[in-house]
């Protein structure tokens, strides 16, 4: 007969780990199964970035005019892969549904309540692991070119004031250059957001927490779950080695969750928003912020001792190859903007960021079974909603009312 755990966890990235390290916490059981293990996929090659300060979801009123520009520039910010063009039809009706005024109000509602939450459990998760060492508190630049694209960008500075975030507006090449030097003088304006914090890695974030998680009797395995099925009193999870029963189970698999969600009777439009980067070696650049260049859809920020550039949307699904010539983009325009950053020595990457087209991530109960939860779909988020995420899903499992309401994230609002 199966081990019964209290809880277990199906993924490894940082979702899968905090919300197995909040409930560890709190007395419960857990196992926290993955295919490859810890911080293996999309939370080892992020940005490293916490942004509480990004309350705007990608669906805004009026985005659909200028979605064909975008789309018809294969290298651009945002862009469709040909071959998976009818594939990602279904996904992009709810996103032009999501960009219609009710929808986006409700969206932007929900998504900066779950940044409140998000940046006060973040601390508490900080405190709880002595992670202080691991977080850099050293603010966000986004930087716009031109007086022109500085006043089509007040709207989004004025939603962000009216939930809470701190910025500074920046009106001169000089007042950027006091907090960032070498930023090319194209760039004459900018919102510093001081309160943005950054991990000096994604990867060993995430590995701490593991650690925290197993010094408290938590455990990990490396299995692949290929079935879930929920029981009476349990639920039974048949993976390519073993069965294994919990009394609860959490899927946080990211962009791998829509198969096991449709094993539970839920159809979860999630698609992914494939991102690129490219890793320099440590002398690359002297960063001091991180650095977004909005429009242009990439950030350049630290990832250890070197400096990551990337970022963009490619929207291609999970199993077409990958096409560095987006990562290669990126960093000839950042050179550009960046005229001292070394661009020699880069190592690229590619990952799958789990998106919802009203971007908000599923977090509730499976449509069949009060037994499974989930947590997944954060897009870009992932990181920045971890430890908000993981406080939610362990008051659904204690029976708590939730600190914000989950109704927005159901997997059943479709």
């Amino acid at each position: 007969m199966s081990q019964t755990y209290d809880v277990i966890v199906i993924g490894a990235g940082i979702i899968g780990v905090s919300t197995g390290l909040k409930l560890q916490q709190e007395g419960k059981r857990v196992l926290i199964v993955d295919s490859k293990g810890v911080a293996a996929e999309t939370s080892a090659g992020n940005a490293g970035a916490f942004a509480f300060a990004d309350v705007i979801p990608l669906a805004t009123p009026g985005i659909m005019r200028k979605a064909p520009k975008w789309l018809l520039d294969p290298l651009g910010p945002l862009s469709i892969r040909p071959a998976y063009g009818l594939k990602i039809l279904p996904w992009m009706l709810h996103f032009w549904r999501a960009s219609w005024k009710d929808r986006y109000a409700a969206a932007l509602k929900a998504q900066a309540d779950l940044m409140a939450l998000s940046k006060e459990a973040l601390e508490r998760q900080i405190q709880q692991v002595n992670g202080e060492h691991l977080i850099r508190r050293e603010g966000q630049l986004q930087l716009y070119e031109g007086a022109e694209e500085f006043q089509a960008a007040m709207a989004s500075w004025e939603v962000r004031k009216a939930h809470g975030v701190k910025f500074e507006l920046l009106e001169s090449p000089e007042a950027i250059a006091k907090i960032q030097p070498g930023i090319a003088p194209r760039f004459t304006h900018a919102g510093y957001t001081p309160e943005w914090k950054n991990v000096v890695h994604p990867k060993t974030w995430t590995e701490h927490l593991a650690n925290g998680f197993t010094d408290l009797g938590g455990e990990i395995t490396t299995q692949k779950v290929t079935a879930i099925t929920p029981q009476s009193d349990h639920v039974q999870i048949v993976t390519d080695t073993s069965t294994l029963q919990g009394k609860h189970v959490v899927i946080a698999t990211g962009a791998w969750s829509k198969a096991l969600a449709a094993q539970l009777g839920d159809s979860v439009p999630l698609d992914t928003e494939r991102g690129y980067n490219t890793t320099l070696p440590k002398g690359a650049f002297e960063l001091k912020t991180h650095i977004t260049f909005s429009n242009h859809g990439f950030v350049v920020t630290k990832a250890g001792d070197g400096v990551r550039v990337g970022g963009a949307v490619e929207l291609g699904g999970l199993h077409l190859a990958p096409n560095y010539k987006r990562a290669d983009v990126l960093l000839k325009k950042a050179k550009d903007f960046l005229p001292e950053l070394n661009v020699e020595h880069g190592q690229q990457w590619m990952g799958f960021r789990p998106s919802m087209p009203d971007s908000l991530p599923v977090i509730g109960f499976a449509k069949n079974s009060q037994q499974v939860l989930y947590a997944f779909g954060h897009g870009h988020l992932g990181l920045t909603q971890s430890a908000g995420t993981a406080e939610l899903i362990a008051d659904l499992i204690q029976g708590r009312d939730p600190s914000i309401s989950t109704q927005p994230y159901r997997a059943q609002r479709f």
